[in-house]
């Protein structure tokens, strides 16, 4: 049995956060990362030209603030690696890498914690559970009933056009990386099928600022948890975005312009047959809508606050209103060789055992404080505000697990 006060389960931004804050205090603690190098999922469950979509000023870990000559751009994949694996030299973190925790249980008699491992089991007074919300691919059930000569990927396993068979390709779902890699796809000449989702549209810049500065300043993403209008809307998509290439405005009625043949979401699949959900265009009056709302948001921020920014006018695209909307496609007529599922993650808490999650599977927790003295939460959205999830939002939330920590021992 090995022992350490605190223990840190994952070594992304959110772990590696708070163990900033413990290191600055010589507080005896240990992260685990089951991968061999830290915040791994930026590498290896992203994309080729893959960027992050917040400016590079926004990215603000703890004691390290971006200090670079391009802070209005936005960084690649690898740079954004470079800079996390810079962050754990830098203040010399204590990470164990290779390391997979199988479970979290109360030691005897309630006092701490113990953690199994595929490298021993450890004791620990606290645990800091940061394995994020994005940790197993999610297919829908009947992509299973799919015809097998249809190749299916992940977002997460995709990584450039050519790595796909010739052939059309159907995106499924239009968040960020639905729509970017839907984009990325028919600029390289690929005929591309996007299902629409749920996700809202946001314009990269408007009124001489990046979009996210603007959101900033409103205090869009200092929003609470509590402010939301039911528990579940934590888990609604973000609005669709891209860096790259400087970063513009992703909208899918420019797609419609560029060739792009509009679909509704996916009901059901079998063989070379998908059967689509109605209301296409009340789906892209949603998408409209929420860029109508946000930028009213900050046209009344910029008016309240006395701001002089000249006033502008976004384009009002409307291709996609005249796409005649089809409710079954026959994959093998379209010439659709691949289906990528832009349809997100699922998560499971249930290494922890202990009865700390509601209905969704989502931590009870205060600020990531459980029940339970000595476990915690950290890194996700809506942990305590929209953007605890966040690069620029993170270090406030691990922080403040710290000083809870820290006293304990102090």
């Amino acid at each position: 049995m090995q022992h350490t006060e605190t223990l840190i389960i994952g070594a992304g931004q959110a772990g590696l956060a708070v163990s900033y804050f413990l290191q600055a205090q010589r507080h005896d603690h240990l992260v685990l990362e089951k991968a061999s190098r830290p915040a791994h999922v930026w590498s290896d469950d992203r994309w080729d030209s893959f960027t992050v979509i917040t400016p590079n000023w926004a990215t603000r870990l703890p004691g390290a603030v971006y200090n670079g000559d391009d802070p209005h751009g936005y960084m690649a994949r690898a740079e954004l690696v470079n800079y996390l694996e810079g962050y754990v030299k830098m203040y010399n973190l204590p990470v164990r890498y290779d390391t997979g925790v199988s479970s979290v249980e109360q030691a005897a008699g309630g006092k701490g914690f113990h953690v199994k491992t595929d490298q021993g089991d450890f004791h620990a007074e606290n645990v800091v559970v940061a394995t994020g919300l994005f940790q197993r691919p999610r297919f829908p059930p009947y992509s299973a009933d799919i015809s097998a000569d249809i190749l299916q990927v992940h977002s997460g396993a995709y990584r450039n056009p050519g790595s796909l068979p010739p052939g059309a390709v159907l995106v499924a779902g239009s968040g960020q990386s639905g729509c970017q890699i839907a984009e990325e796809l028919y600029q390289a000449g690929r005929k591309v099928y996007l299902c629409l989702g749920s996700a809202g549209r946001a314009p990269r810049r408007y009124r001489g600022k990046d979009v996210f500065e603007w959101l900033m300043l409103a205090g869009f993403f200092d929003r609470t948890v509590d402010k939301l209008p039911s528990p579940r809307a934590k888990f609604g998509g973000n609005p669709q975005l891209t860096g790259k290439d400087g970063g513009h405005t992703l909208n899918v009625h420019q797609f419609a312009r560029d060739g792009v043949r509009l679909l509704g979401r996916i009901a059901s699949g079998r063989g070379h047959e998908i059967t689509l959900a109605p209301g296409l265009h009340e789906t892209l009056a949603r998408i409209d809508k929420f860029e109508a709302d946000m930028i009213k948001m900050v046209d009344g921020y910029i008016e309240n606050s006395g701001l002089n920014f000249p006033p502008e006018t976004l384009p009002q695209l409307r291709d996609g209103y005249d796409v005649e909307e089809v409710l079954t496609l026959d994959l093998k007529a379209a010439g659709i060789s691949t289906i990528v599922w832009a349809t997100g993650y699922s998560f499971d808490f249930n290494l922890v055992k202990l009865p700390v999650t509601d209905a969704d599977g989502y931590p009870i927790q205060q600020q990531g404080v459980t029940q339970y003295p000595g476990l915690f939460f950290v890194g996700l959205p809506w942990l305590y505000k929209y953007k605890s999830g966040f690069l620029s939002g993170v270090g406030e939330d691990a922080e403040y697990i710290a000083s809870v920590i820290l006293p304990k021992t102090s």
